[in-house]
């Protein structure tokens, strides 16, 4: 045999035998991953990683419901890991406009509530509510009159009889922008007691950590705002509540209701998640069964009740319906202010 026919069978031999190292370190590879869970398939639910949206500041309102849902979703395994991240700016709308922007996206969804539905109108905002994907409607939350704890104001019955003998004295301020929440119902508790609503002295803040620093530093005479939000300062007696606003008191808080203190008003916010427009049908049911799922787990239930929120759950048509008869409902007061 010649040298030349000798290296030849050489390195055709060396290639065979590296093609069949290659071929078991593969075949072993997938074995060893697929047993151990490192490497999952794309219809393993907790491979999924998606993206949290928080129109506002860390500690507000959005915030505390998008941070506990992601969470019981994470800690039973429903999904991957949530990147949570907040976007601020406008009161909502600026995140809004990012959700707009990322049409047909199928990893993002964005929490919101009554706020951003008049954040949308006040800052003449293109990202409506309506042209995005809804998903589901979360908790509805009860309103709460906040004051620090040397304000003079004992009962709701002093802020009252102050307000109406001096309503630009009162300085009201809220988290959420004009047509907010916390800005809707001072204005229509006012309407209700017999103070002209467009007397309202209202100074807005982006979120609950801001109007929590405001009141406490006694810029503002009272706050307005979900109570879940201000839950440490209450424990500790730095900030009181002077009356709720729903049907019933919030059992975590020691605070008589409005119609308890004789005022025949009732109140509630809520919140849900949306997600980008264009998304296929299957991504939308997706992510409804998801949030379904998360619904029902032991750590949604105990934040409801941590943060004293109602479970209000509801998800497609009925929660786009809710939807639309909330933008009318907020177009309406808007236009009654001359806003």
């Amino acid at each position: 045999m010649s040298p030349t026919s000798h290296h030849r069978r050489a390195r055709a031999g060396s290639r065979s035998a590296l093609l069949a190292v290659l071929t078991a370190l593969v075949l072993l590879g997938a074995t060893g991953l697929s047993g151990c869970g490192v490497t999952r398939g794309s219809d393993d639910p907790s491979n999924r990683r998606l993206q949290m949206m928080i129109p506002n500041s860390p500690g507000g309102g959005y915030d505390l419901t998008g941070r506990a849902a992601a969470k019981a979703m994470e800690d039973n395994d429903l999904t991957g890991r949530f990147e949570v991240s907040n976007v601020l700016g406008a009161s909502g709308t600026v995140a809004m406009q990012r959700l707009a922007n990322s049409e047909g996206a199928d990893d993002l969804m964005m929490t919101m509530g009554l706020g951003v539905v008049g954040a949308v109108y006040t800052n003449d905002s293109d990202a409506r509510v309506s042209d995005m994907t809804p998903i589901a409607r979360l908790i509805e939350e009860q309103e709460g009159l906040l004051v620090p704890a040397d304000s003079p104001f004992r009962t709701v019955g002093d802020l009252v009889e102050a307000w109406k003998a001096d309503p630009g004295s009162i300085t009201i301020g809220g988290g959420s922008s004009n047509g907010g929440p916390d800005h809707l119902f001072p204005h229509q508790l006012a309407q209700t007691v017999g103070i002209d609503p467009r007397q309202v002295n209202y100074v807005p803040y982006d979120g609950g950590g801001p109007l929590t620093t405001a009141l406490l530093g006694e810029k503002i005479t009272v706050g307005t705002s979900g109570l879940g939000e201000f839950e440490g300062q209450i424990a500790d007696g730095s900030l009181r509540v002077l009356a709720v606003s729903g049907e019933e008191r919030v059992p975590t808080v020691d605070a008589p209701t409005l119609t308890e203190e004789g005022i025949d008003f009732v109140f509630t916010n809520w919140r849900g998640v949306l997600a980008p427009p264009g998304i296929s049908e299957e991504q939308r049911d997706y992510l409804v069964g998801l949030l379904s799922d998360m619904h029902d787990t032991p750590e949604w239930q105990a934040a409801l009740e941590r943060n004293g929120w109602t479970d209000n759950f509801a998800t497609g048509e009925e929660f786009a319906t809710f939807l639309q008869e909330q933008d009318r409902r907020v177009a309406d007061t808007l236009e009654e202010l001359g806003l």
